[in-house]
């Protein structure tokens, strides 16, 4: 896998850019927890992404994206602001497709180090 080539990485970079933005384009940057989050997480799922753009082969980075979607999954009703629908949703969509872009992207560095040669016994 060349670097800076796989599409789950540059759909995750996007999506992690969306999360910091959407406060400001969905109006919910008034609500200070939704909007931390987004701005917060946005950030951490750009890092990772970059991480993962520039090392392709790193399950770590694929890794920390998942845990990352599944915080901003569960985020709503942790921090209290499932109530507001904009943020709300807009963090179960985003974390969805975070999480299945990584776990997509972790499928396929397993499987590029499956059909590698091993010596014989």
């Amino acid at each position: 896998m060349k670097a800076w080539s796989r599409w789950q990485d540059w759909t995750n970079l996007v999506l992690g850019a969306w999360l910091f933005v959407a406060p400001w384009f969905l109006g919910f940057a008034g609500s200070a927890a939704a909007a931390w989050n987004a701005w917060l997480l946005g950030v951490v799922v750009v890092v990772f992404a970059l991480w993962a753009l520039a090392a392709p082969r790193s399950r770590g980075a694929q890794s920390w994206l998942v845990i990352s979607a599944a915080w901003v999954f569960i985020a709503p009703w942790v921090l209290g602001f499932a109530s507001v629908s904009a943020g709300a949703w807009n963090a179960w969509i985003v974390s969805v497709v975070v999480a299945l872009a990584a776990l997509s992207a972790l499928a396929g560095i397993g499987g590029a180090t499956k059909g590698t040669a091993r010596p014989s016994a």
